[in-house]
């Protein structure tokens, strides 16, 4: 069985087409029959977030449920809370998606998003309206405990020792989501000079859109300029990604950030495994092989990313870092999820050690290029089938989808599990090779599709 409501990272949906909040209740009543105890539950900045809020603590309630609401929070604030003190949590949430859009993370009691075999089961329940629905008297109790956000500040700072941010000047665009109340706080404790920009939480995010992107962070760039800052960072809706734009003023591509990560932490290391999904540009297992270390690829989805970490680590391997080249890190050190404030404290980190610019570690990587496509079509699973026998005399991986690879390049074609559209990625050394790889694709592709009509 697949799962049919939730994607990769949750449930999202445009708030009264897709997302309701008897969705949202019936989704409480769900993950309150199958994981019974205490349930943590947050939200980020959405004007929708207070309706849909209430509508899942209301279906926890109903089945006896004891609820934490922690508020407005980031969402891996939520989940070291959930880790720490409960048996389970919810997250209001829609991520990088436009102001109109909210959703549902369920994070399982070890802090990480449920994973598909769970999230499976909790879809059974909703479909099935096999829930539990407790007596008058036996219904849960609601505590509110806004509070237990400054445990997660806390935890992210007690993993660095003394001021490795003093003297440097960070802006900080937390893009008027929970951020807000988390980032600029972490990097002042660390001894940073913090500068912020679209700082007030506001749901109808009045200076960029949540999704983090070169452009929306023209503003932040230029203050880094005017300020002389070491570099600028800026989140997403639920604080979960973080992307930088370095000392020049330059974006910094996610896929140069999670390689410029890789780089320093594997130099520190020595030794050790690197987990990210094979959507990640070579950049990144280049600099690790460079340094000792090795890489392992999973599925595309943190939640793939999170689990092979761990079982990594349970089998006696020693696992340093994991992400994806879309900024979402993960350290497990401090906890196996993304984490954009533990991402941006670690910037300040690895440039206090290495004594370097960011400008001059990006230009130290090796050069790569990325293009990505998206074709629409329904005829996504019969595509990937005839590509499959098309590139059989390539060298093939079908972890996620089919991606080729030759020599020091690579193509990844996947279908979507949610949507009629079938996406392309290729990443190569030069520009050149780049777009001809793509090319070869694109044109077989569109012959395939061709041959359906």
């Amino acid at each position: 069985m697949k799962k049919q409501l939730f994607g990769t990272n949750g449930v999202r949906g445009i708030v009264g087409k897709d997302m309701t909040p008897d969705l949202v209740l019936r989704i409480g009543k769900a993950l309150g029959t199958l994981r019974p105890g205490k349930i943590a539950v947050g939200r980020d900045t959405r004007t929708t977030g207070p309706v849909l809020v209430n509508a899942i603590k209301a279906g926890l309630l109903e089945t006896g449920c004891d609820v934490i609401d922690c508020g407005i929070l980031p969402t891996p604030a939520l989940q070291y809370i959930v880790k720490e003190h409960c048996d389970g949590g919810a997250m209001i949430t829609a991520s990088h998606n436009p102001p109109e859009y909210n959703g549902v993370k369920i994070i399982e009691p070890d802090g990480t998003e449920m994973g598909d075999e769970e999230t499976v089961k909790l879809e059974s329940l909703l479909a099935e309206k096999a829930v539990s629905s407790q007596s008058w008297d036996s219904v849960g109790t609601e505590v509110a405990e806004p509070q237990l956000i400054e445990e997660y500040v806390k935890a992210v700072n007690s993993r660095f020792s003394g001021k490795p941010g003093k003297n440097m000047i960070v802006v900080v665009d937390p893009g008027s989501g929970p951020a807000c109340r988390t980032t600029p706080a972490i990097l002042q404790a660390l001894g940073c000079r913090v500068i912020t920009i679209n700082g007030i939480m506001d749901g109808t995010f009045p200076g960029r859109l949540p999704e983090p992107s070169p452009d929306g962070l023209k503003g932040l760039a230029a203050l880094v300029l005017a300020n002389k800052a070491a570099f600028g960072v800026a989140h997403d809706g639920d604080a979960d990604r973080a992307v930088f734009i370095d000392d020049q003023g330059s974006f910094v591509e996610e896929n140069q950030e999670f390689a410029v990560v890789t780089q320093q932490i594997c130099k520190k290391a020595g030794s050790g495994t690197i987990v990210t999904p094979v959507s990640t540009s070579l950049a990144a297992e280049i600099v690790a092989r460079g340094a000792g270390c090795r890489v392992r690829y999973t599925p595309v989805g943190s939640i793939y990313v999170a689990r092979t970490m761990m079982e990594l680590e349970k089998a006696g391997e020693k696992v340093i870092l994991g992400g994806e080249g879309n900024g979402g890190l993960i350290f497990p050190e401090h906890q196996y999820c993304r984490d954009g404030g533990m991402t941006a404290a670690m910037m300040v980190s690895l440039l206090s050690e290495s004594g370097e610019k960011l400008s001059s570690l990006v230009q130290q990587l090796p050069e790569r290029h990325m293009v990505k496509e998206k074709i629409f079509t329904s005829h996504g699973p019969r595509l990937m089938e005839l590509l499959n026998t098309r590139f059989s005399h390539d060298s093939i991986d079908l972890t996620d989808g089919l991606k080729i690879s030759r020599q020091n390049s690579w193509a990844l074609i996947r279908a979507s599990g949610t949507e009629p559209l079938v996406r392309i990625m290729v990443d190569a050394e030069n520009l050149e090779g780049c777009q001809k790889f793509y090319r070869e694709i694109k044109n077989i592709v569109d012959e395939i599709l061709a041959s359906f009509v």
